[in-house]
This record gives structure tokens, C-alpha cells and sequence, in this order.
């Protein structure tokens, strides 16, 4: 359990948050990009305790903080982690980091505002991770939207406003809903906010259905599911290398976070009763991602259509409700933001170079930018689950767990992988092996020079990661297996026994 003398999770959380005070006196943009650099590399060191002194041997809440917030209201400052958000706080930290090294020579106007908006971000995803307070919550969870809709709309591409203000949109309507649910919660269950305590309460039926599709509305959008994904690949494709890493690495992560924090252990019965579309809209999402990825002329919209696919696959583990399609869903998150966040930026070195994202464009990079060439080849071969990378070890556990739900849902979800390879392989072979394009050749835009050294320090600890989890998993899977089990036994035990999981009687059980 926790034995740190010190407030460890407070520090994490707002030690960005001081970085964008001390910012706000600073003016010299070379000084303003090493000062954020030190202050997301203080909240990652600061964060790396949590690691060492974790008790992987319980589901129990640790490094628990709590205190009065507004006690008339019954609400509290009340933060703490499990084996399921411990390894998001890792990797927001990690990759918080190479957001701000990515960024060194690519940001050159407004350097002190976006440097502001990253440790803004920051805060906000930690504060999400660390929250059992639903107040707390949902003030870091709308928290986020500020920053990144900055960041789309003030640094991002041609089309900028138009994206930022669609994300803005989707994310806040759904948010508004989840408020809502929030409310009911809050006076069913005593006028209290505390999600620990929330999580003990046995809710009547219909009203599990009602606020399952509350909470849903916010997540599913979040995640992004299917049909609810359009904001996803227009935010990707607008938005600095710095926000499409965010965006991949930690904030759709937050959706399926919300699936496995709050509507499965408060609302099992809807859980299962939902079950079967969810899994349903999984499959749709992971062929019609991949398909859509065979159609992309632009480099960066095709990887942001592949994390619709691979999103299904997170949604799919999740939803199995055994053991080795959560644990796989929650890995595959952790390596989703690995692969697609190391891969936003490839992207983001090779454009600030090319300045162009069409991949027609490119052609014969093999001969170009071989140690580019070369990165990429792994992250092809983690993107489509080789063995020995960690997005293998994930997919595995998914499918195992599909198939333990549904015999055909396992095999759908199998299709996905086939045209995962398909879209990535070719992709791989018209940007490196495909002759350069002439017309582009004539524009003088040629020679492009390799990576440099900030670029693979970027680069690195990602491809560490993709390796280290493709060769020994249970470093990772070890942390989550209490929480997991405890998670799928509350979705297991229901006080509605014998419901039926059918359209048909969830029609009449709400009307």
C-alpha cells in the first residue's frame, strides 16, 4: 500500500499546473521551451514512485487523498489509483515529455501560449486518472477541452477552426448528458459524489438502462465509437504533431476509462444488457476503420482512420467481460497510445521537412531517410500485432476474449487484423519503396535529410515500450489483474438475476 510520507498524487497532478504559472512571467521562447521540458520531466520523476510502491496484490484504492472540498454539498477533494489507472498516469507523463521535444522546432509563433496549453493538458488527463470524486471528475474532464481545442485551433492546419470547433461540439454534448447522470447519482445515492461509494449502491433496473446511455453518450464519443467517431480524424488531421500524440496517446483512452471506472461496476445489469450492441459497434468499428484506411490519400488521416479500428478492438476486450479481453483491452490501450502516438510523430518530423502530408507525394524514403525508414518499419510491425511487439500481446488477449464471448464475434474481429496489414504494408511501400514522385521531385523540395538526434531521443523510449511489452507483459498485466478481477465479479454479480439481454426487454422494461 502506500508508503510515501508525501502527497505524491497532488504533486503529480499540479506540478504542470505551477509550470504554467512560472511561464506566465517568461517571454524568451528558447527559455520557455526548457522550462516546460523540466517541468513535464520533475512530473514524470515525481510520478515514477507510484510504480515501486504499488500493491499489485490488491484492488483497494492506494496513495488516497482526501479532504473537504464543499461539505455542505457532500463534495471532496478526493483522489487515489488502482491497478486500472496506474499505468495511464505513466504513460500521460511519457508522453507529455516528447510532446514538448517534438514540438522544439515546429512551434515558432505564440511558443509561450502552447507551451502553457501542453502543461494545461497535462494537468487535466492526470487529474481524470486520479479522481473519486465525480465533481472532481467532471471539472477535469471538461478541463481538457480548453487546452485542446486551443491547440487544434490556434496551431493546427489549414482547416483548424472548423475542427477544433466540431471537437468542441461532439465532446460537449456528450458531456452534458454524463452531467446529467451525474446529478441522478448524486441524490439517489444520498447526496453524496463519491464514486467509491456510488459503486456500492444496487440501482433499480430502468434506471441503470437510462444512465448507462448517459454515461455512454459521453464515452462513446470520447472513445470515438462508431458512428459517433467523424471529430476523430478531422482533429487528427488538423491538429499540431503535439495535440494528434495527445489525442491518440491519452484522451481517447479516457472514454474507455469512463466504461471501466463508472458503468460497469455501478451499472452491471445494463452492462450486460448492452453487452451485445457494444460488441456489435466494436466489430463495425474495426472493419469499417480499416476499410476507410484503404481509401486515405493523406498520411496523417489514414493513421487517425486506423484508431477508429483499433479503438474497436479496446471496446471489444472490454465488453467481452472476461478475464483476458478486459486485461487485453486495457493493454491495448496502453499500446495504442505507444504505437499511434510514436507514429503521430513520424509524421509530424517528416512533414516539417516535406510539408506535405499526401503520401503521393512521397516515394523511395528507404534510400532518402534510412534510419527513418527503419523506425517505422517497427512501428508497421507493432501497428499490425507481430510477434515479439506489443500491440500482438494485446490483440492476442482481445480475441481470446471474443472468442470466449462469441464464436463469431472472435472471428469478425480477426478480419481486422488481415486488413490492418493490408493498409499499413502498402502504406509502408509507397512512401519507402514506391519511386519518388517526379512532379514533387521538381519542386526542389529534395534532398530530405535524415533524423536527428532530438528526433530519436523523441523516439526511443516509445520503441523500448513496443519491445518490452512484446517480450515480457506480465510487467505490465501484473499491476491491473486484482482490479480486473474484482471489476469483472461486481459486473458479474447482479441484483436483477435472469434479465434477459434482448432489445425486446429493454424496450419494455423502459416503457
Amino acid at each position: 500500500m502506500n508508503t510515501l510520507s508525501y502527497s505524491i498524487l497532488s504533486w503529480t497532478v499540479f506540478l504542470p499546473l505551477i509550470g504554467v504559472l512560472v511561464l506566465l512571467f517568461m517571454r524568451n521562447a528558447n527559455a520557455i521551451r526548457w522550462t516546460t521540458l523540466i517541468f513535464t520531466l520533475m512530473t514524470f520523476f515525481v510520478a515514477l514512485p507510484l510504480l515501486t510502491n504499488f500493491d499489485k496484490s490488491t484492488h483497494l484504492m492506494q496513495f488516497v487523498e482526501k479532504s473537504d472540498w464543499i461539505p455542505s454539498w457532500g463534495i471532496n477533494y478526493f483522489i487515489g489509483i488502482d491497478g486500472i489507472s496506474i499505468l495511464f498516469i505513466f504513460l500521460t507523463a511519457l508522453l507529455s515529455i516528447l510532446c514538448v521535444l517534438v514540438s522544439w522546432t515546429s512551434i515558432n509563433d505564440r511558443v509561450r501560449e502552447f507551451h502553457m496549453a501542453i502543461l494545461a493538458m497535462e494537468t487535466g488527463m492526470l487529474g481524470v486518472f486520479v479522481s473519486l470524486d465525480f465533481l472532481l471528475f467532471y471539472v477535469f474532464w471538461e478541463a481538457m477541452l480548453i487546452p485542446m481545442f486551443l491547440l487544434i485551433g490556434v496551431w493546427g492546419g489549414q482547416n483548424r477552426v472548423y475542427a477544433s470547433i466540431k471537437f468542441f461540439l461532439y465532446t460537449l454534448i456528450g458531456s452534458l448528458l454524463m452531467l446529467v447522470g451525474i446529478i441522478v447519482l448524486y441524490f439517489y445515492g444520498g447526496k453524496t459524489l463519491d464514486i467509491l461509494a456510488l459503486s456500492q449502491i444496487v440501482y433499480p433496473l430502468k434506471m441503470q438502462y437510462w444512465l448507462f446511455l448517459a454515461f455512454f453518450a459521453a464515452f462513446a464519443v470520447k472513445v470515438p465509437m462508431f458512428p459517433v467517431h467523424t471529430w476523430l480524424p478531422d482533429a487528427h488531421t488538423e491538429a499540431p504533431t503535439a495535440g494528434s500524440v495527445i489525442l491518440a496517446g491519452v484522451l481517447i483512452k479516457m472514454g474507455a476509462y469512463g466504461f471501466l471506472r463508472f458503468s460497469m461496476p455501478m451499472l452491471p445489469d445494463a452492462t450486460k444488457f448492452f453487452m451485445g450492441p457494444i460488441l456489435i459497434l466494436s466489430i463495425i468499428a474495426i472493419i469499417y476503420g480499416a476499410l476507410i484506411c484503404f481509401a486515405q490519400k493523406d498520411f496523417k488521416r489514414l493513421i487517425a482512420y486506423s484508431s477508429v479500428s483499433h479503438m474497436g478492438y479496446v471496446t471489444l476486450g472490454l465488453f467481452t467481460m472476461n478475464t483476458q479481453g478486459v486485461e487485453g483491452g486495457i493493454l491495448q490501450m496502453i499500446n495504442h497510445g505507444i504505437i499511434t502516438g510514436a507514429m503521430f510523430l513520424m509524421i509530424g518530423i517528416i512533414y516539417e521537412r516535406t510539408h506535405t502530408r499526401v503520401i503521393a507525394d512521397y516515394g523511395g524514403f528507404a534510400k532518402i531517410v534510412p534510419w527513418y525508414a527503419g523506425f517505422f518499419i517497427i512501428l508497421t510491425f507493432a501497428s499490425v500485432g507481430l510477434p515479439g511487439t506489443n500491440g500482438f500481446i494485446g490483440e492476442f488477449l482481445i480475441i481470446l476474449g471474443a472468442f470466449k464471448a462469441n464464436k463469431i464475434i472472435g472471428v469478425l474481429a480477426t478480419t481486422g487484423i488481415i486488413l490492418g496489414a493490408g493498409y499499413m504494408l502498402r502504406l509502408y511501400q509507397d512512401i519507402f519503396f514506391q519511386d519518388p514522385n517526379p512532379e514533387y521531385e521538381a519542386t526542389g523540395k529534395h534532398p530530405i535529410v535524415d533524423i536527428n538526434l532530438r528526433e530519436i531521443i523523441t523516439l526511443v523510449p516509445l520503441f523500448i515500450l513496443v519491445f518490452w511489452i512484446g517480450f515480457y507483459p506480465n510487467t505490465f498485466l501484473e499491476y491491473m489483474h486484482a482490479s480486473v478481477e474484482h471489476l469483472i465479479s461486481q459486473v458479474n454479480y447482479t441484483e436483477y438475476a435472469g434479465q434477459e439481454n434482448l432489445i425486446a426487454k429493454f424496450i419494455s422494461e423502459i416503457f
